[in-house]
């Protein structure tokens, strides 16, 4: 299977998801910031690509703790280039680090759990959205067949 023959055939699709999917990011616990460092973990899969009436479209979340890391970060300097301050969600701060580097917070690994089950959840609904999107538009099942091979 070439998933670069169907996620080509999807980039308008995937534009048009991104500004309409805007909305939920908006009202979720992540800045736009956040979310677009998260989608560069995720990566789709057609689940059942044969038929396309049972055919799903899955986001693969595996990578998505790996960049968790990061999103305090991306905030923190998004906040520093448009005039300093701090983020809007005000989310940890020096004790946090402390208890993060004694390994009190965020779980046994330092991660995240709630976050990371929001981001992938976040990634789930999203490719629903553009699934719904693909079908709309009359492309779903080329999409398929180009996932098959």
């Amino acid at each position: 299977m070439s998933d670069s023959a169907w996620s080509d055939r999807i980039v308008g699709e995937r534009m048009q998801t991104d500004r309409e999917f805007a909305e939920k990011v908006a009202a979720s616990n992540f800045s736009r910031q956040q979310w677009g460092l998260i989608m560069t973990a995720v990566e789709f899969e057609i689940e059942n690509p044969g038929e396309p009436d049972s055919a799903r479209l899955v986001a693969d979340t595996s990578k998505i703790e790996s960049v968790l890391p990061e999103l305090e970060k991306v905030d923190r300097a998004a906040g520093m280039a448009a005039g300093g301050g701090r983020p809007d969600d005000d989310s940890g701060g020096i004790l946090d680090g402390v208890k993060d580097a004694l390994g009190l917070g965020g779980g046994d690994d330092g991660l995240d759990r709630e976050q990371l089950a929001a981001a992938e959840e976040m990634a789930q609904m999203y490719a629903g959205d553009l699934q719904e999107k693909l079908e709309a538009n009359g492309k779903w099942e080329e999409v398929c067949v180009l996932a098959r091979e």
